[in-house]
């Protein structure tokens, strides 16, 4: 199935309601200082009433695009679906899950606060590289719902041993830290989590759902 490249035409859509919206609030305003030069009262005041509409229509139509963006589930998957393998690609900050050899859809994500590199150890904020599985969810997090990923592998513990480090763990696909849900998509603006891989709350819903635990889990750099 072909997966649809929906940011751009986000972008798009978004800043070309914002500026007409804009151009038309700068009309209503150039009319009412022409109308201020030459004096009409009663033209004034229409065209401040008409200012205040549009400007309060601007301010509801930005607020209704800001939310629609930052909560709506692009594509939803349908009901009874059930994936078979996610790929995570750390350098376009993507996550992509397959059925049956085939990609049906791509989430944008963000990654640990230190995302280049391949986790070391605990407490260096990177998030893990490698070949896992979904091995365990918690319906509890202080994150709105967490896959768990069976890091830290064998060879990453014996990686860390050598180093004399602990390879740490609890490496999680969640949502947003709970109470904070309200900021929907625009937590992706830049990598937060202590090396984790997040999603909207409502990505992470739609994830519960389709990934059965033994999902295998690839976290490519």
């Amino acid at each position: 199935m072909a997966i649809k490249n929906e940011s751009a035409n986000q972008y798009t859509e978004f800043e070309s309601a914002f500026f007409n919206l804009l151009r038309k609030a700068l009309k209503h305003f150039c009319r009412f200082v022409c109308y201020c030069a030459s004096g009409s009262i009663t033209k004034i005041i229409d065209v401040i009433g008409k200012i205040v509409v549009t400007l309060v229509a601007s301010v509801a139509g930005c607020a209704l695009a800001f939310y629609f963006y930052a909560h709506h589930n692009w594509h939803p998957l349908p009901a009874g679906t059930a994936i078979d393998r996610i790929v995570v690609e750390k350098s376009a900050k993507r996550l992509l899950v397959f059925r049956n050899g085939n990609q049906i859809k791509s989430y944008r994500i963000a990654l640990g606060r230190n995302p280049v590199g391949a986790k070391q150890e605990e407490g260096d904020m990177k998030t893990p590289e490698g070949i896992y599985k979904i091995d365990s969810r918690n319906g509890q997090s202080s994150f709105h719902l967490a896959l768990h990923v069976s890091y830290p592998s064998d060879e990453d513990n014996q990686r860390a041993a050598a180093r004399s480090v602990s390879a740490g763990s609890d490496i999680m696909i969640h949502g947003i830290q709970n109470g904070c849900g309200w900021i929907g998509a625009f937590h992706r603006w830049k990598d937060w989590t202590a090396g984790c891989i997040a999603v909207t709350d409502e990505e992470i819903e739609e994830l519960w759902r389709v990934t059965p635990d033994g999902t295998a889990i690839e976290i490519r750099p």
